[in-house]
């Protein structure tokens, strides 16, 4: 296996979305966890089910690194939390309260499809000045959302972002 050398510390890619098994977006969540993870960004989801397992297991594929924060505390964790994918779970011990945490710490969020606490995952980045880009995500009329239509061009956009001015084409 060829050695990778980092001459940056990583960016963090959130990757928020439904802790329920929400089959087409799925697929999606699996690719930019994958796609994310050999650019060789870290991977930070919720740690549960649905969107954040495929999205962990797409990074861990993609030989990436994946962190959760976790709603629970470690002496009583919630069924499906953390993942089998996640290499280093946070117990927060915040239940919702977390999502706070999930949006203020990754350098850009990628949306997918989910309810009211990916809804308040996007906001609460927005308003931390996070970039927030949505792919299939809850439709939110606020100013500042970037809607994809596709993994690739969520990739280009994270790419466009995270890539300092003066290094732009």
């Amino acid at each position: 296996m060829e050695q990778i050398t980092i001459t940056r510390k990583p960016f963090i890619i959130g990757i928020m979305g439904s802790h329920a098994d929400e089959g087409p977006f799925l697929g999606d969540a699996y690719r930019l966890g994958k796609e994310a993870a050999v650019r060789g960004y870290v991977i930070l989801t919720g740690g549960g089910p649905g969107i954040m397992k495929a999205a962990s297991e797409g990074a861990r594929h993609g030989g990436g690194l994946v962190i959760a924060l976790l709603p629970s505390e470690r002496q009583r964790p919630l069924p499906g939390y953390p993942n089998e994918y996640v290499d280093i779970p946070l117990y927060t011990g915040m239940g919702d309260a977390r999502n706070v945490i999930n949006a203020k710490t990754p350098h850009v969020v990628v949306a997918l499809n989910g309810g009211p606490g990916t809804v308040s995952e996007m906001a609460l980045a927005l308003k931390s000045g996070v970039p927030v880009i949505s792919l299939n995500a809850p439709r939110l009329e606020l100013p500042g959302i970037i809607s994809v239509s596709s993994v690739n061009e969520a990739m280009v956009k994270i790419e466009e972002l995270l890539t300092p001015p003066e290094q732009h084409p």
